[in-house]
């Protein structure tokens, strides 16, 4: 059910955070492979295509998602992705 997120959230906004393999395991502790990843990447693939705003986290610190995101909420342009 590719669109399920719709059907019992009815979100204001959606915002779409990525992230590679390589990237999650040098940030934390994951018990699963890259195999799974792509499996949610597909079952997330509708969400992604209608999200708001997506946003590759591979090369942004916490702090500079969280400030694309808050720019992008109160209607300025998401600034510029710095590396972490």
């Amino acid at each position: 059910m590719p669109d399920m997120w719709q059907r019992f959230v009815h979100p204001d906004v959606l915002i779409y955070l990525d992230v590679s393999y390589e990237t999650s395991r040098q940030r934390r502790l994951v018990s699963w492979g890259p195999d799974w990843l792509v499996v949610q990447r597909r079952r997330l693939a509708h969400a992604r295509q209608h999200c708001d705003l997506y946003i590759p986290t591979d090369h942004l610190t916490a702090e500079a998602v969280l400030a694309q995101v808050l720019d992008f909420l109160s209607g300025q342009e998401p600034r510029p992705a710095t590396p972490d």
